[in-house]
């Protein structure tokens, strides 16, 4: 079985959740190790294979459009000298020697396949500090500019919707055991590993944290209540009150949205980039059955909403829990810890026959405003069901009048009114644009020009001398209609 495979990769990702929801230090361990054990393998097996046909091809362009990424000499020159130290035979104190640090475009890949590949974090405000551990957020997500000379107070209240964010309160360390035989594969074998250990590190300890984190030393998770009257206590967010959702009709759907549609000030905001991020069991037994439809061909359509969102499988939550937010409103800087350095570790062995190296990074995340994220219950969330339902036809509209009528800038006698049907006009144009709104939109219209036809909105060609314009209006009942006329004299 391997690592690649997406059952294999989900159950132990579900592991490693619920690991860390039962602060299960063995049950952990026993997932990490499974993680590391696919992930190698995986790696060693497609680079082995790379490796072959390189030998065969040596055309490192040929490599780059299958998807091999390339190094960098800076890269290159990085996993050298980290390879030579992994292998000596004191590797703790050739790591504490080593003269060289991970390259910032390494973490930057690591942020890219993230955002790339991983259902949750590419759809909220994930952000790469670089060695950045402070940064400026505005608040608002959306601010209006201010109109007028430009004085203190106008300045006070543009800033006023910044705040500092430290992005340092989280620390993330990501265990990587690696074995002398796969150090032979080279540096960019080292560098597929490293980055995929790094993702996987991230994924799941963020995922857990943004979702659920209580805020004491993790992060706030959208399911915590944030703002400046909330009581925090020993560190940690209070959880939201649960809303109870028993069906995703259009009514019930709006309403959950409008609770978002405007911010803790009661300001109205843009609405786009909603999650709706489930239980994966409870996605299959209640949110699968309740937003699945069957089209006119017999097929089905899957995560059917009343409103355009994504909906996500994560087993931070609980069975029978749920959120629903705006994804663009959660932030999450990650950055490397100053010094991006890989260093040996003796304190977890998950796999035997392998020395294991530890690097660590700094996170944060918490939503924007706390009306950003809704917490649901939908353990008695119903499936979707089809009611036949026969409709009386509403009458059909008996309005066959006009209520504007032009020929090009000409000066009809009388002045149109809807009740009057006959009208002169005088021209020295050879052509004239007839244009002719009916009152009711099912309304038709006809027109001729003597016994010429013109499209409305067209123009009609005179001839010498007077020329009767005639326009048929047939109302949507299909039987009433009503005549006007224009006799429009050229001279």
């Amino acid at each position: 079985m391997k690592y690649n495979d997406a059952k294999t990769k989900d159950e132990i990702r579900a592991a490693m959740q619920t690991a860390l929801a039962n602060n299960d230090t063995e049950g952990f361990s026993k997932a990490m190790n499974d993680m590391m054990m696919f992930a190698g393998e995986d790696i060693r097996q497609e680079f082995q294979n790379e490796i072959e046909q390189m030998k065969k091809d040596g055309d490192t362009s040929v490599l780059a459009s299958r998807g091999v990424r390339q190094l960098t000499s800076t890269e290159k020159q990085y996993y050298q000298k980290l390879g030579e130290a992994m292998k000596s035979a004191n590797p703790q104190q050739a790591l504490s020697n080593l003269d060289v640090v991970m390259p910032e475009t390494v973490i930057n890949s690591v942020f890219d396949d993230l955002q790339t590949a991983h259902p949750l974090l590419s759809r909220i405000a994930f952000n790469p500090t670089g060695g950045a551990i402070k940064m400026l957020l505005n608040e608002n997500g959306q601010q209006e500019a201010v109109w007028g000379t430009l004085t203190s107070e106008i300045t006070k209240e543009l800033l006023s919707g910044f705040k500092e964010v430290n992005s340092s309160l989280l620390k993330l360390s990501a265990f990587i055991p690696v074995s002398k035989a796969m150090l032979d594969l080279g540096p960019e074998w080292l560098d597929r590993y490293v980055r995929t250990i790094l993702s996987e590190a991230l994924a799941n300890g963020l995922e857990s944290g943004i979702v659920k984190g209580d805020g004491n030393n993790k992060p706030i998770g959208m399911i915590r209540q944030v703002g400046d009257g909330v009581t925090v206590t020993g560190g940690a967010y209070p959880a939201k009150a649960k809303i109870t959702v028993n069906d995703l009709s259009t009514t019930t759907v709006g309403n959950l949205l409008s609770l978002v549609a405007v911010d803790p000030n009661g300001k109205p905001r843009t609405i786009r980039d909603i999650v709706l991020v489930v239980n994966p069991q409870d996605y299959f037994q209640k949110v699968m059955p309740a937003t699945t439809i069957m089209a006119p061909d017999g097929t089905y359509r899957n995560d059917v909403m009343p409103y355009p969102m994504t909906i996500i499988q994560s087993s931070a939550l609980s069975r029978g829990e749920a959120v629903m937010g705006l994804g663009y409103k959660y932030f999450a800087a990650v950055g490397m810890e100053a010094g991006g350095r890989i260093d040996y570790s003796d304190q977890y062995q998950f796999l035997e026959d392998n020395r294991v190296y530890l690097t660590k990074l700094y996170a944060n995340g918490f939503a924007m405003d706390n009306n950003a994220f809704l917490y649901l219950d939908i353990s008695n969330l119903q499936p979707l069901t089809y009611k036949m339902e026969q409709i009386t036809p509403a009458t059909p509209p008996t309005d066959a009048t006009l209520s504007a009528l032009t020929i090009g800038s000409l000066t009809l006698d009388p002045v149109f009114a809807s009740a009057t049907t006959a009208y002169t006009a005088a021209t020295t144009n050879a052509t004239n644009t007839i244009t002719a709104t009916p009152s009711d939109a099912g309304a038709t219209i006809d027109i001729l020009v003597g016994t010429t036809p013109v499209d409305n909105g067209s123009a009609a060609t005179w001839a010498t001398g007077e020329n009767v314009v005639t326009i048929t209006v047939t109302a949507a009942d299909g039987t009433t209609t009503e005549e006007y006329t224009v006799t429009v004299t050229k001279s």
